[in-house]
């Protein structure tokens, strides 16, 4: 696969969990919605750094992802952009380890956030990949 096909197959897993997400916002399975939400903006930065740098770091550190993410628009016309979506980035995976592993379940206003900053991950990174 090239990576421009990797990164729009990156894009299609994102559109995948960001809808799980808010079906299960709708079901108010706020653990679950927020846990898509985050597995919706890794991949949403997998498409950008694979469409804009053609690779993306595969680890268990997501919080690694973020400078990843930033450094994937460089100094280049990308560069404002992926540099807010990193920030975004940031507080998505703030709810991973809480509403991945804990014990203390995620609130239905953090599990909206959640799907929101995955919205806003995906819409830029759809911008991107189409480039």
């Amino acid at each position: 696969m090239s990576a421009l096909s990797d990164a729009r197959a990156h894009l299609a897993k994102a559109r995948e969990f960001l809808t799980a997400a808010e079906l299960n916002l709708d079901l108010e399975f706020f653990n679950v919605a927020a846990s898509n939400a985050v597995i919706s903006g890794i991949n949403s930065k997998d498409a950008v750094c694979m469409r804009l740098t053609g690779t993306t770091a595969k680890t268990e550190n997501h919080a690694a992802g973020i400078a990843e993410l930033r450094a994937a628009g460089g100094s280049g016309p990308h560069a404002a952009r992926t540099k807010q979506l990193a920030i975004t980035l940031g507080r998505l995976l703030k709810l991973k380890n809480r509403s991945q592993y804990q014990t203390v379940d995620i609130a239905r206003t953090d599990a909206v956030k959640a799907v929101e900053w995955a919205r806003k991950l995906l819409d830029g990174a759809a911008v991107i990949v189409a480039e």
